[in-house]
């Protein structure tokens, strides 16, 4: 990255290089300065975002405490099933007098006072530990965590099309995310379909920790995936088993299969980040008219109870284990059973999702989600309401928010370039607003009068090269210019960007003592046979 080069051992060509990678991270053209104005750099933080905007509510706080309380019915006069055994032992032993278990069945009902003290006891934050103190990153309050697309099978680009994804795949969205500020942390992005699901999250959870120095994510597939993940980061961080446990550094992704189960791997990664202290995101997948009700309040309620039955496993087995409240709630097509995202009820079901996480006390995991097959307006307007309602609902961490597409079968690069344009517009809405007595400007409007223009006053010219945000991506040249230049649409212009990223990526630096244990814990696992998922 540019500001690993000294800048002793630039030549003029490096610092030019380095000022284009410059902004393609961060998104912001330069223009060159007349030799006889100063101006600042324009100065932005897209890397610590806090949300300035006040959550929207759509519900009254009678109505959240009404979903709330009907959760509690659910679990206490419905249940969960929980089909992993050692769930019920850990309910059985540490819970006897406030649960009824169906050992037959796997099915458990939750009275509503181990639910309270569940929710007394879960972090309202905390700070999940990069590499670098400037990749750590806050969750909680007002701050946000903006994550790629996540688990899609399937890669697309122009130049290839639609096909399976591999390891180099998934290795160029990490550098990606590596690359852009408004990504935060790492995630599972596509699967690497080329190697073996018993040795997959070897390579991935390797190439995480060698490729960014963003918090890693560790698949969620069984104790041994788990256990292997987390001291690939013990290695990469040089931490001890102590250390590690007494601070986040790792995250991971707990589904629930709705309605009202829990597998028997979510329900073992639940209990294996508790117990070392490590958060998860716990995300009911609820879509409403088919594994939840078909009324948005009606799958609210159970999105809630499933959240609230394994955030009671997870402070049963460590009081004070990190939990994000997860939200996936949406509606799908009724004539096709399709998911369907980015539509008025997912952002209505977003915004509540808020309110219940604030009522919880944690913070809360929301999505940018579409259900466009390629890069074209459908994929843009419906990942664009899906970020608005999780901005303005007040998420503290976004999934999916760069590279989603067909409803999360596909990672597409051009939508992910796409995606990193729209986020960036989203962070500048959060960055502090000046506002002092020469920004109201009257001088300047003495100065101009009525019927003149402000291109050429003082005013303009002091702050004209750091007042307006440039997109990276928007071409903004008239038709007929742009037609002279070859009529180059938006995917085509995010083919080039990207490529050109991954052209110009250069790793971050890794002590090579860890890098070399970190190849032969690798060599060492593979050889043992790896971890085969849990099922």
């Amino acid at each position: 990255m540019a500001d690993l080069i000294s800048s002793t051992d630039r030549s003029p060509r490096a610092d030019e290089k380095a000022g284009m990678r410059e902004r393609r991270r961060r998104g912001r053209g330069r223009n060159r300065a007349s030799a006889d104005i100063v101006r600042p750099e324009r100065k932005v933080d897209y890397r610590r975002l806090v949300n300035s905007f006040e959550p929207v509510r759509v519900y009254s706080d009678d109505r959240i405490a009404a979903i709330h309380d009907m959760a509690l019915k659910v679990l206490e006069e419905l249940g969960m099933r929980l089909l992993l055994p050692e769930a019920l032992d850990l309910l059985r032993t540490r819970a006897r007098d406030d649960v009824s278990i169906d050992d037959d069945a796997r099915h458990c009902r939750f009275g509503r006072d181990l639910v309270a003290e569940a929710i007394a006891t879960a972090p309202a934050g905390w700070t999940l530990h990069g590499g670098t103190p400037e990749t750590s990153t806050v969750w909680g309050g007002r701050h946000v965590v903006w994550c790629a697309v996540g688990g899609a099978p399937h890669i697309s680009d122009l130049d290839g099309g639609k096909r399976p994804g591999t390891m180099e795949d998934s290795r160029n969205i990490m550098r990606l995310c590596e690359h852009y500020d408004v990504m935060h942390v790492q995630g599972p992005n596509v699967e690497a379909q080329d190697i073996d699901t018993a040795f997959r999250h070897l390579e991935v959870t390797r190439a995480q920790l060698v490729l960014s120095t963003k918090p890693p994510f560790v698949y969620c597939r069984g104790k041994g995936q788990v256990a292997d993940g987390m001291e690939m980061v013990r290695i990469a961080r040089g931490l001890s088993e102590e250390a590690f446990r007494a601070a986040p550094h790792v995250y991971t992704v707990i589904n629930t299969n709705s309605p009202l189960v829990l597998d028997r791997p979510m329900l073992q990664g639940i209990m294996d980040f508790a117990e070392h202290g490590q958060p998860i995101l716990l995300t009911p997948f609820t879509l409403s008219g088919a594994m939840a009700p078909v009324t948005i309040p009606g799958a609210l309620v159970q999105q809630h109870a499933e959240f609230l039955a394994g955030l009671v496993i997870s402070q049963l087995t460590r009081p004070g284990a990190p939990v994000c409240y997860g939200c996936f709630t949406s509606n799908v097509a009724m004539r096709s059973g399709a998911p369907a995202f980015g539509t008025p009820e997912n952002v209505r079901a977003a915004f509540a999702s808020g309110q219940l996480a604030r009522l919880v006390g944690v913070p809360w995991r929301s999505s940018g989600s579409c259900t466009a097959n390629c890069v074209d307006a459908q994929a843009v307007y419906e990942t664009q309401m899906a970020l608005w309602g999780a901005t303005l609902g007040g998420a503290n961490f976004v999934a999916h928010a760069a590279g989603w597409m067909e409803g999360g079968l596909t990672g597409s690069m051009e939508k992910f370039i796409v995606d990193i344009e729209m986020l960036q517009q989203m962070a500048e809405l959060m960055q502090p607003v000046a506002f002092d007595e020469d920004d109201l400007a009257f001088e300047a409007m003495r100065d101009v009068g009525s019927g003149g223009h402000f291109f050429g006053t003082q005013h303009t010219m002091e702050r004209y090269e750091t007042a307006f945000y440039e997109p990276f991506l928007s071409d903004w040249s008239n038709f007929n210019q742009w037609t002279e230049n070859g009529a180059v649409q938006t995917p085509e212009r995010a083919n080039a960007i990207w490529k050109q990223v991954l052209r110009d990526f250069e790793p971050p630096a890794l002590d090579e003592s860890a890098r070399e244990a970190l190849d032969d814990f690798v060599a060492r696992r593979t050889a043992e046979g790896g971890a085969p998922p849990l099922t």
